[in-house]
């Protein structure tokens, strides 16, 4: 799927995903045109899906990371499709996954602090709709958060 070519590339991006072109052309051996035409077809193949700034959330004042798994009353036929779009509008909600098994959703939210938290868990969590449980786990520290591959 990928040659070697591409894969020093997608180590170089990884490594330092800000790099000018005429750099990373440079790191890679290649032309800056002939590295345009390879991040092209990596993208084109939807192998490389974009460069994304990483936001620090407790720099700019949000201390509280709470995750929240829920489980959702699948009696209701459009349950997943309603709670999905509703967690959608709530900003303080930075991820939402979906799972087989006992949990249906895991929910992702910061918060300023504590009295935000309960805030946001009160007025909006709550009110989502089709929820028959959910539990949060409060975060505590994150001791990796590596997404580079080993390409």
């Amino acid at each position: 799927m990928l040659d070697d070519l591409d894969r020093r590339i997608l180590r170089q991006l990884q490594a330092d995903p800000e790099q000018p072109i005429p750099d990373l052309a440079e790191r890679t051996g290649l032309s800056p045109a002939r590295l345009t035409r390879r991040l092209d077809r990596l993208r084109d193949r939807g192998i490389l899906r974009g460069i994304r700034g990483v936001i620090d959330w407790q720099a700019l004042g949000y201390s509280v990371e709470v995750s929240l798994r829920v489980t959702l009353d699948k009696t209701q036929p459009n349950a997943f499709d309603e709670i999905i779009a509703a967690a959608r509008d709530i900003p303080e909600v930075t991820e939402i996954q979906t799972f087989l098994g006992r949990v249906d959703l895991r929910l992702s939210v910061i918060a300023r602090d504590m009295t935000h938290y309960q805030q946001l868990y009160r007025d909006r969590i709550m009110t989502l709709p089709h929820i028959a449980d959910i539990e949060a786990l409060m975060h505590v520290a994150r001791l990796k958060a590596n997404e580079s591959l080993p390409i």
